[in-house]
Parts: structure tokens; sequence; C-alpha cells
């Protein structure tokens, strides 16, 4: 069974409103101040961080905290929701999900005639009554 990790609305935004500049701080990057904002180099290129908020200066493209642990950092969206957490000193358990079994497919009892058939094919489906004639 695969692990299944549930969160909250609240869970969520609380990880896309984490402080970047003190996330990447943490984990020993180095940062230079330009104005109101950050800039953090990765592989020569510029990324421009401002709290929550980072912009790529050559792809052009941007993004909240989840965005950008989930393409800096190569994660998927449980795994990059639950480390913005974990920076926060929020711990996440996760679920194991249980898989319901599936009801086997029975056709319903067959009617006298086709009534019920007839009149919603007229009058839900709209369908011309030479059509279903």
């Amino acid at each position: 069974m695969s692990k299944y990790i549930h969160f909250t609305e609240e869970q969520k935004e609380q990880a896309r409103r984490t402080d970047l500049v003190a996330f990447l701080r943490s984990r020993g990057e180095k940062l230079k101040r330009s104005g109101t904002e950050y800039e953090w180099k990765t592989g020569g290129e510029k990324v421009t961080v401002r709290g929550n908020i980072w912009y790529h200066q050559y792809e052009r493209e941007g993004g909240d905290a989840i965005d950008f642990v989930r393409r800096f950092y190569n994660m998927d969206f449980p795994e990059a929701v639950s480390m913005l957490l974990a920076e926060q000193g929020i711990v996440v358990v996760p679920q194991e999900v249980i898989k319901k079994e599936k009801k086997e497919f029975v056709l319903p009892k067959a009617n006298q005639d086709m009534r019920r058939v007839y009149a919603y094919l007229l009058k839900n489906r709209f369908l011309d009554r030479d059509v279903v004639n």
C-alpha cells in the first residue's frame, strides 16, 4: 500500500506562505540583497526571491514556496508541503491508503415494457420521437 498524506487547506496555505529567504538561509544558501528583494544564484542563473514568492529571471517563471521546493529540490507536491511544514515545526503523519473493493456490475431487473426508457430519451435527452421509434 502506498502512503497518502492528507493536508488541510490551512496546512497547504501555511506551506505556501513559508518565507523563502529564511528557508534558503537555513539550508546554508547564500542570498544577495537587491533592494526589497533577494537574489539567489543557482547554476549561474538568477532567481529573485521576495517573501514567499520567487521568479526565475531567465526562464520567466515563478510561483510560491511550494512551487519553489518542487522545482529546485525535485520533489512532488506531498514531499514539498511536508518539507515546508517540517521547516516550521509542524509534523505531518502519512496515512495508509485503504482501497475499497469494487462492487460487481449487475444489471437491474428487466421491465415489462420500455415506457421509462422511452420517456427518458424524449424528455431528458431531447431526442426526436422518430429517432427513438
